[in-house]
């Protein structure tokens, strides 16, 4: 789909959430191939999710959702010489840039050994025009400032809002300006007090998760970022209403 001209709507959705959110995720942040922050500035979690068959929900549209997420850090390996990676590649990545999102209002963190605050979020699911990917993705930037890294944290998601499609860009520049504007837009349409109870959730908790239709991510590269039609039935991640899925979240890089 082309971009299209024009101004952009500053808030996305209705007052309350609708179905078929909220969807929920869960799984340990490994490392990804880092695209977002060494080429457009803007640190994403990479989830392989080819095929997008949320429990009936496989005819979910490509595009820009917004959503919260909390971090458990007691989860993180005390050793530091390697990292959970999607890819055999396991060695530490070097510190990545937000420079692209610098100016924008983020709260600062500090990891703790315990669950963080929680963190409002974008995130794209889609095959990514600009980049011509084959399999569809989901990438998820947290808005907030990390001074260092959290691989190895238990991430859980809740999604709660579309904002819309996804675009073929001309350039990379144009790309960093819808993102910015899908982040303000973001910001403004959690802030509505429907979407703020959703801070509340048991599974922003760590609670939930157990029994029927969940899957533990092992972190250890198993899985591929992009697979086959096979790969795609086995990479189900999101689920609808109060149940959840766990499994492999892939972090590209994390803010600076």
């Amino acid at each position: 789909m082309v971009r299209p001209t024009g101004a952009r709507d500053p808030i996305a959705g209705p007052d309350t959430p609708q179905a078929p959110f909220p969807l929920k995720l869960r799984g340990p942040v490994i490392k990804g191939f880092g695209r977002g922050s060494k080429e457009l500035g803007i640190p994403t979690a990479n989830i392989p999710l080819s095929g997008l068959s949320i429990n009936g929900h496989s005819d979910l549209s490509s595009g820009i959702y917004y959503g919260f997420c909390t971090l458990d850090h007691s989860t993180i390996p005390t050793d530091k010489s390697s990292v959970p990676s999607a890819t055999a590649d396991t060695t530490p990545p070097s510190k990545s840039s937000s420079h692209a999102v610098r100016d924008l209002e983020y709260t600062a963190s500090v990891p703790t050994t315990a669950r963080s605050p929680v963190y409002p979020t974008v995130l794209s699911i889609g095959y990514n025009p600009y980049y011509k990917n084959t399999t569809r993705s989901i990438e998820i930037h947290i808005l907030a400032n990390f001074d260092t890294d959290f691989y190895g944290a238990e991430l859980s998601l809740v999604i709660l809002g579309f904002i819309r499609p996804e675009y073929d860009y001309v350039s990379k520049d144009a790309l960093v300006e819808d993102i910015r504007e899908d982040i303000r837009v973001a910001q403004r349409s959690l802030a509505r007090e429907a979407y703020q109870t959703w801070k509340e959730d048991g599974w922003l908790k760590g609670e939930g998760g157990e029994g029927e239709g969940q899957v533990t991510g092992s972190g250890s590269g198993e899985r591929s970022v992009e697979g086959d039609e096979e790969d795609e039935k086995e990479n189900v991640k999101l689920v609808p209403g109060d149940r959840g899925q766990t499994d492999d979240v892939a972090a590209s890089a994390l803010p600076s």
